[in-house]
């Protein structure tokens, strides 16, 4: 798994991995496995999924990068607390999967809660069949 600042500007973490490393083989049986983490842990809460493919496929002048079969947001929220109106801004959480033929990229923001990205990053790096560095 790596930290990358998207754009120069976003701290993301990504996660590359080939089918061939995973039980999974769709996007879609991904997201039904991240809905389960979500309904699964205590203090997270599923809001909805979000194809994002289809949306931009169905966009005049939508552009998908070459190689991209699928792509879908499961969207969620952390929040144990409210503290200011701004923390908006940053919410709710989503982990984006882009599929290829041949493996997946797995993505999400760098949440402002530690509790968060230790959460995520688990559960991303849990969908590799050996340990990933």
């Amino acid at each position: 798994m790596k930290q990358v600042l998207l754009q120069e500007k976003f701290p993301i973490f990504k996660l590359e991995i080939d089918k061939t490393e995973t039980i999974f083989k769709s996007s879609q049986e991904l997201v039904d496995h991240f809905k389960k983490l979500i309904d699964g842990h205590k203090i997270t809460r599923f809001i909805g999924e979000f194809d994002h493919y289809s949306h931009t496929k169905g966009l005049e002048g939508g552009e998908i990068a070459e190689g991209i079969i699928d792509a879908r947001n499961v969207v969620f929220c952390f929040g144990t607390k409210l503290p200011k109106a701004e923390m908006l801004a940053v919410r709710p959480r989503s982990i984006g999967i882009a599929e290829t033929e041949t493996g997946f990229t797995i993505s999400f923001s760098e949440a402002p809660m530690a509790l968060a990205n230790d959460t995520m990053e688990s559960w991303v790096k849990g969908v590799v069949l050996k340990a990933v560095a």
